[in-house]
């Protein structure tokens, strides 16, 4: 098979990945005096600056891959398993550089953040970058709407495991290594507030969703097992968020709620359509 013109554009974005994660954890290894004293390496900012650019750089060349597959099998990165990763690596990463650049004292989340992309990644490297069929369904403006509000969720679930991670890691001996960055009170506050950005925009998703399914298949649901996947994935995202705003959580239950959010939208994206025998299936 002849090498798919993405696919060097792709690796190159990868590549560029892996040097900001790289640099990430290098730069939250914790560096001590001689007495024992921990200290601020000088080199900090030019290694957050290093993972921000190299970041910008992985987004820059996964938009090139995608632009050209989109001009080589004439259709955007919505069909294949191979297209989805391709397309949830540059939308997780672009909300996450904007987090990155704009919350200097949460860019410790990186070395949560990176690793959870290179699943991805990792993935999508082994798939047979294939051309895909369009589904004539796939021609509605609704899809973008219901992309578009997708990705948001996700992206803010994602950060939300960031935050989540860090305040776990502090209950290890890894402790001091997110000692710059602010209180685990702080950050599990911080969490549930995207918690909640999260499910203002998986609502939106369902409702986009169910709006397109009305023009594409005749109906606004059919609790399918992606679309009852999807539901009961809003209805967990109310509940604990309900939960938080009731109880006194302690921090690494509701960072273990949170992390649940991520792994069950995970799950339903790349899980269900295998198993669904509904209108959805195939598009993996």
């Amino acid at each position: 098979m002849a090498l798919a013109a993405e696919l060097p554009w792709l690796w190159g974005s990868l590549l560029a990945l892996a040097l900001a994660t790289g640099a990430a954890i290098w730069g939250m290894i914790p560096r001590y005096s001689g007495d024992g004293v921990l200290i601020e390496p000088p080199s900090t900012n030019r290694i957050e600056s290093l993972v921000l650019w190299s970041l910008l750089l992985s987004i820059v060349l996964m938009t090139i891959a995608m632009g050209v597959r989109w001009d080589r099998v004439g259709n955007g990165p919505f069909v294949s398993l191979f297209e989805l990763l391709m397309s949830q690596i540059w939308s997780l990463s672009i909300f996450y550089a904007v987090i990155y650049w704009r919350a200097p004292s949460l860019r410790g989340t990186s070395v949560i953040v990176f690793p959870a992309l290179w699943v991805l990644g990792s993935w999508v490297l082994i798939l047979d970058p294939v051309a895909s069929f369009y589904p004539t369904t796939y021609y509605n403006n609704w899809k973008w709407a219901h992309v578009i509000f997708g990705k948001i969720f996700l992206g803010a679930a994602l950060f939300g495991v960031g935050l989540a991670g860090i305040v776990l890691l502090r209950q290890t001996r890894f402790a001091s290594v997110f000692s710059r960055m602010p209180s685990s009170e702080v950050l599990d506050h911080i969490a549930w507030r995207f918690m909640m950005l999260a499910l203002i925009f998986d609502s939106l998703m369902l409702i986009a969703g169910a709006v397109w399914a009305q023009d594409a298949w005749g109906r606004y649901w059919q609790w399918d097992e992606l679309e009852t996947s999807s539901f009961l994935n809003w209805l967990y995202l109310g509940a604990i968020i309900h939960l938080r705003m009731t109880y006194r959580i302690p921090l690494p239950i509701g960072a273990w709620l949170v992390i649940g959010v991520f792994v069950f939208a995970f799950l339903t994206y790349f899980g269900a359509p295998y198993f669904s025998a509904s209108a959805h299936k195939g598009v993996v």
